[in-house]
């Protein structure tokens, strides 16, 4: 109730603030421009970003729509003026950023999640995990937990949540009405689903964006070097996700009724080809190095071979999330309109490095942590990833480590897709997630920190 209210106390007030956000717009707009001595496509390229900086915190218009202006105002405005400048550029340059080998990559992800959802297989591995738990409340945490993280590396944390939440809502009801462990479970499944997104390229946008912005600046990094990356990291958020659930919302002395039946149905043969073609899948991402294959290459043909196997339909197809696509696309053309212009390497000559890395490093994190906290983590990775892109030497830390904060934040009911189902269920309120939620974020951080300065240096 009180999220409904704020949400209509927002869209009553949209005008108003959108008005106030348009004259911070033309402020930023001028002081940036007397700051920095603007070309004239620079001004462009700094107008275009403020501008969807704009449409994308406040979601005026769908996220979408957002990128698709991009998109037509880099093509209108922007690129006439690098050509009258002489810079080398294309139109492909733009279009590419939306259906380049990222976005491949990632609708390679979104067909393994499809295949997995229709052919009840997610549902499958679910029940078999939580069948093995047993009944001791900790062991029945660590198993919700385990599962949906590993299938939100794989799968959406939208569609994961959901999911797991039809699994476990049952035994969740049949708890005592006094025991505060019931909400520990119901915490457990969207905190699980955002942190289980780190683990992978396709596990969650801010992930991909970051990979696409180090590609345009000359840095690969592999599907199997990420998951080397980030799975440690995304295994301590989890264990101290179990910890601390454990610790404030203790179980007492109960004991778990799971309520699942014991799967008895054999697998059919195309259940058999969809592990089959998940499995060759994954194979071939982690291997691209070796095969010469890029990720991309990999993910068109197993979507080829799914539909073209008619293991999905047309109606599946349909049924692609098209908006992230398109909201990974509009991000990545930001990006080359910012690096076209020149404006990315104009901010990183103004960024004070005099202040030490250090500093830098911690104020763009706690803006990722800030800024996802309210909004859109793929709209705040589009925003903060051209930024740490452009400072030089610190490309590939800097970029990495946002995305794992823009995921890792995780306090408000808005602040995620599974902490919305989580709060529409009625089984929690905002307070209860806001709690653990920001102990988690300040978790995360502090862990993000020193995985950057002692781990990650170790793979670059």
């Amino acid at each position: 109730m009180q999220m409904k209210t704020i949400n209509n106390l927002l869209k009553a007030n949209l005008p108003t603030l959108l008005l106030l956000l348009l004259l911070a717009l033309a402020y930023y707009f001028h002081t940036f421009q007397q700051w920095l001595h603007l070309k004239e496509a620079e001004e462009v390229a700094l107008l275009i970003l403020l501008g969807t900086a704009l449409m994308w915190i406040t979601e005026a218009i769908p996220l979408y729509v957002t990128s698709l202006g991009v998109l037509l105002l880099s093509l209108l405005w922007l690129f006439p003026l690098l050509q009258g400048a002489g810079i080398a550029a294309e139109k492909g340059d733009f279009y590419q950023a939306f259906f380049g080998d990222i976005t491949l990559l990632f609708m390679g992800g979104f067909v393994l999640s499809s295949l997995l959802n229709k052919y009840g297989l997610a549902q499958r591995m679910a029940n078999w995990m939580i069948q093995k738990t047993g009944t001791e409340p900790s062991r029945v945490l660590a198993g919700i937990i385990i599962i949906t993280s590993m299938l939100s590396m794989w799968m959406s944390n939208t569609a994961t949540a959901a999911m797991m939440f039809a699994i476990v809502s049952p035994m969740i009801l049949q708890l005592p009405k006094t025991s505060p462990f019931s909400k520990g479970l119901a915490i457990a499944i969207p905190f699980a689903c955002n942190i289980g997104g780190l683990g992978t390229p396709i596990g969650t946008p801010p992930n991909a964006i970051a990979i696409g912005y180090l590609e345009q600046a000359g840095i690969a990094v592999s599907f199997s070097t990420w998951m080397l990356i980030a799975f440690p990291i995304m295994a301590v958020l989890l264990f101290f996700l179990w910890w601390l659930l454990l610790r404030s919302y203790p179980p007492g002395p109960i004991a778990i009724d799971m309520g699942i039946e014991e799967e008895e149905d054999r697998f059919t043969i195309r259940q058999y080809l969809v592990i089959g073609l998940f499995l060759l899948t994954i194979l071939g991402w982690l291997s691209s190095g070796l095969t010469g294959l890029s990720t991309g290459t990999v993910g068109l043909i197993a979507i080829i071979i799914a539909f073209g196997g008619s293991l999905l339909k047309t109606q599946d197809f349909r049924n692609i999330s098209w908006d992230i696509l398109f909201m990974l696309g509009g991000g990545l053309c930001l990006g080359v309109g910012l690096n076209k212009s020149g404006l990315t390497d104009t901010i990183a000559h103004a960024i004070p490095v005099g202040a030490g890395f250090y500093f830098i490093f911690g104020i763009l994190l706690l803006m990722a942590a800030a800024m996802t906290t309210v909004m859109s983590n793929t709209a705040t990775a589009n925003l903060l990833i051209p930024v740490a892109v452009s400072l030089p030497n610190n490309e590939l830390v800097l970029c990495i480590a946002i995305s794992i904060m823009c995921s890792s934040s995780m306090a408000l009911p808005v602040s995620t897709p599974p902490n919305a189902i989580a709060f529409g269920s009625g089984l929690l309120q905002a307070r209860d997630m806001f709690n653990s939620g920001m102990l988690i974020t300040v978790f995360a951080l502090v862990a993000t920190i020193l995985a950057s300065i002692f781990y990650l240096p170790l793979f670059f």
